[in-house]
């Protein structure tokens, strides 16, 4: 029986879309290119993840490698990309019908150590019972390390968890540790049907 859910935060929580992030810049689609390229499909922003690199240090990192005229727009792009916080639709609603039917809810994330500073931001977050976050385990989803870190911490059984991500080989990952699970495509609705039919009551 399913007791607790698990949930990722990037585009399940909120909205991570790196294209509209530097769109909203407003530069030139040349320079957009050039800051995908070198902030968010940079080796610093995986090592962020990881805890390798506190989020200022890869901005200076990366920042070394752009012409100044995009060191304002990198630095915003790595120490403010969630400003403002873009929640996905239904899901505070979704989270509160889970906590008040009784389950245990927690994160699971791939992020950095400044995801402490906004996480009491996004909506629903005060409903969580815990959570870990990669960059502070020093592992990352999918590997198997990372979901027995939640387990143990939180004294919780694999087969009574249910797991929630936007990218499929991590949900995959959480079955191999024994869990359930979904990927989560944007529709709420579709994933509560999902809920309902593998037991848990909402």
């Amino acid at each position: 029986m399913i007791k607790n859910i698990i949930f990722d935060m990037g585009n399940v929580l909120i909205r991570f879309d790196r294209e509209l992030f530097i769109r909203r810049l407003g530069l030139p689609e040349a320079d957009g290119k050039l800051l995908m390229e070198q902030v968010f499909l940079s080796v610093e922003w995986v090592q962020m993840d990881w805890g390798e690199l506190t989020d200022e240090q890869a901005a200076e990192s990366i920042c070394r490698r752009l012409p100044a005229r995009l060191h304002q727009a990198a630095r915003r792009l790595v120490l403010a990309w969630e400003q403002p916080i873009l929640p996905m639709p239904g899901m505070e609603a979704l989270i509160g019908e889970l906590k008040a039917a009784g389950y245990g809810i927690y994160l699971l994330s791939n992020a950095s150590f400044r995801q402490r500073d906004y996480w009491p931001d996004i909506p629903g977050a005060a409903l969580f019972d815990g959570g870990i976050l990669s960059c502070e385990e020093g592992c990352v989803k999918p590997e198997r390390a990372i979901y027995e870190a939640l387990l143990t911490r939180y004294g919780l059984t694999a087969a009574e968890c249910f797991f929630v991500d936007d990218v499929p080989v991590n949900v995959q990952g959480a079955i191999r540790c024994g869990m359930a699970g979904a990927v989560f495509l944007g529709d709420t609705d579709a994933l509560r049907l999902h809920m309902r039919q593998v037991g848990i009551k909402i």
